[in-house]
């Protein structure tokens, strides 16, 4: 069989899987793969990066081998390979060039510290990782828009910093903007009282690379979604990369227009999670080595064992006895540490989870008064709201069936078992709504 005859089949079994497939998700996983070859009844499927590799083998897979059979008629295998390196280097440096120089072509505000180099991967950080140094290789080529969604302090900010630099590295001219989502909605009003609203769009609407961060600032102000509805339009038909971050997925940032979610979810969304205790230590060396720190393994060992809710408070212990053992004369000691850092581990070891804090955390979470949770009255907006917080109440604190029940407006107990039955029925069937669940225990912890 010949390469072109191998092409021809290739873009027939693409053509033929395509109808069940949408549109972004063809776009970005599909279309750059090709075919190299035949070897031990398989065909050899070349995909741009090992993201991608992974993520149609696991996805797209057993869909391509059927649509290639019913067409070749034979029982070919697909067998899915990475790009060479040389591919890669061509595709990470063919960035476009432009006559301006890099400060008037940049408007990023880009933390020196925030680096691929300086990020550590973990397991619950590893997807976001792969794929954010894919967009950075290769702006707009995939994974556009990509969704970045976690808790707070998680490193979703360095990670889009680093995109920026990696960028900046290998560009000459390159025009990036990392703004906040909230300064970009201070940046629209202050525009519109100063009439000065095509200098805004001009500054938004003509870069290679936006990063915006905490896009869930913008939920429920309307004229500023308007505005970066038409910004990502403007950019995305352009073939420009856009990267978000998120303290949640779209389809949960409330008042949030359909229009916006269903553009964010055309590219790739994925997550970062808490650190586990491997990869708490690494962060704390990794900080300590950057900062020209020489710290006992005991007392790392000891720190990210005791400070398990984010990396800001696992550096920030850090720093803190960093800083006591410089302004005391005294060595870094376990003993030291222990004694040192009592008050906080004592703190976060004697928080109490109550079915009051449960409903505060719940109602900032969804954007509702804790008032709505407890009312007895059952709109659809707070429904699952509500029986989240029942879950999370069975689950995190000794309370009875019936006192949770009766702090949310009086209910019946049977009403606690089928909220509890119905969080756990949506957690098996919806990975991220589990990891969403995951992230408010940790943080109620």
């Amino acid at each position: 069989m010949t390469t072109d005859d191998l092409t021809r089949i290739w873009e027939k079994t693409l053509q033929a899987v395509e109808p069940h497939i949408n549109k972004p998700s063809f776009e970005t996983w599909l279309k750059l793969t090709r075919p190299l070859g035949i070897e031990d009844g398989c065909i050899i499927i070349e995909a741009p990066n090992v993201f991608a590799k992974d993520w149609v083998e696991s996805r797209y897979s057993p869909l391509l081998v059927s649509a290639l059979r019913d067409l070749i008629k034979e029982d070919l295998d697909v067998k899915f390979v990475t790009r060479k390196n040389d591919l890669h280097q061509k595709q990470r440096l063919d960035y476009p060039q432009t006559n301006k120089e890099p400060e008037e072509a940049t408007f990023q505000h880009l933390n020196p510290k925030y680096t691929f180099e300086s990020f550590v991967v973990g397991e619950g950080n590893r997807l976001a990782h792969a794929a954010s140094l894919a967009v950075a290789e290769a702006p707009a080529k995939a994974y556009n828009p990509l969704f970045i969604y976690g808790g707070v302090g998680l490193g979703k900010t360095h990670i889009l910093q680093a995109i920026g630099h990696f960028v900046l590295q290998n560009s000459s001219g390159y025009q990036i903007v990392y703004v906040s989502s909230e300064k970009f909605t201070n940046e629209l009003i202050t525009a519109i009282q100063n009439n000065k609203t095509p200098a805004f769009r001009e500054k938004y609407r003509n870069v290679d690379l936006l990063l915006i961060d905490d896009i869930q600032f913008l939920a429920g102000k309307e004229s500023t979604q308007e505005e970066f509805f038409h910004t990502f339009n403007s950019l995305y038909e352009a073939r420009k990369q856009i990267v978000i971050s998120s303290d949640r997925p779209p389809k949960n940032i409330p008042t949030l227009e359909d229009r916006l979610r269903s553009r964010f979810e055309w590219g790739l969304i994925t997550d970062i999670q808490a650190p586990d205790l491997e990869t708490r230590i690494a962060i704390l060396r990794k900080k300590a080595t950057l900062e020209g720190w020489r710290l006992p393994d005991d007392v790392i060992t000891y720190i990210a064992e005791q400070i398990d809710s984010n990396i800001r408070e696992l550096e920030g212990a850090l720093i803190r006895v960093i800083a006591y053992s410089s302004l005391t004369n005294q060595p870094i000691t376990l003993d030291l540490t222990i004694d040192f850092l009592k008050d906080i581990i004592i703190s976060q070891q004697e928080k109490r989870v109550s079915i009051s804090l449960i409903q505060n955390t719940i109602a900032e979470y969804y954007h509702l008064s804790p008032e709505e949770l407890r009312a007895k009255k059952r709109t659809k907006d707070v429904t699952l709201p509500r029986q989240l917080a029942m879950y999370l109440c069975r689950e995190l604190t000794d309370s009875s069936l019936p006192k949770i029940g009766e702090e949310f407006g009086g209910r019946d107990h049977t009403t606690v078992i089928y909220a509890c039955d119905k969080i756990r029925e949506q957690m098996n069937k919806d990975p991220s709504f589990n990891r969403i669940v995951q992230d408010l225990i940790l943080k109620l912890k």
